[in-house]
């Protein structure tokens, strides 16, 4: 049974002894089920490369590079604009990221280098990773298809989503010695907090 199908049995003695029979005190003690806390899938630095090499399109490619890289999400890293990459600042301009917040997060000397060489020969004109149509982005559910056929062609066990290559981002920086307050910030969330196993 699904931990929403169970808390949603929950809900019907919480309501009968609380609204239909008057007892307030006894619903508060009718716990809701909790879903157990998992850690995130995270890739080792090796595994990213293998992983990343698996990706036939040059785009789609690209485009998990810079989302492991950068610690995007997939909704940021396919609103991505040829603007928003600041050479000259060595960051990338995150317009309206989770929560409808502008950020920057930083833009290592190697994923330009990746970056310039993807634009000499893609010619991106307004998107960094247009779709067929040059107008409009890359639609997400791309990358999330190439991060499904990746993964056997790149011979890893694990389950890996978009979302994985973020998480193996933090934890990469974290065991580098990256203080948390500054991953945080760099990935746009004020609750991340990454755990290394061990």
């Amino acid at each position: 049974m699904s931990w929403p199908a169970l808390n949603q049995i929950v809900c019907a003695p919480r309501f009968f002894y609380g609204v239909t029979l008057g007892h307030d005190a006894i619903p508060e003690r009718i716990a809701y089920a909790r879903e157990p806390r998992k850690l995130p899938v995270v890739l080792s630095a090796d595994e990213v490369v293998r992983f990343l090499e698996a990706i036939p399109s040059l785009k789609s490619r690209n485009a998990l590079t810079t989302v492991y890289a950068a610690g995007l999400r997939v909704s940021e890293v396919v609103l991505l604009k040829i603007t928003d990459i600041d050479s000259q600042r060595m960051v990338i301009r995150v317009e309206q990221g989770k929560g409808g917040k502008d950020r920057y997060v930083m833009l290592s000397p190697q994923l330009l280098r990746i970056l310039r060489s993807y634009w000499r020969f893609a010619r991106p004109q307004r998107w960094l990773f247009p779709g067929r149509d040059e107008d409009r982005p890359l639609a997400p559910t791309v990358l999330h298809a190439a991060c499904r056929s990746a993964r056997p062609a790149a011979g890893l066990s694990k389950q890996v989503m978009v979302h994985t290559l973020r998480h193996s981002f933090a934890t990469h920086l974290l065991e580098n010695g990256a203080d948390v307050r500054i991953i945080q910030v760099l990935l746009g969330t004020a609750t991340y907090c990454p755990r290394t196993p061990g």
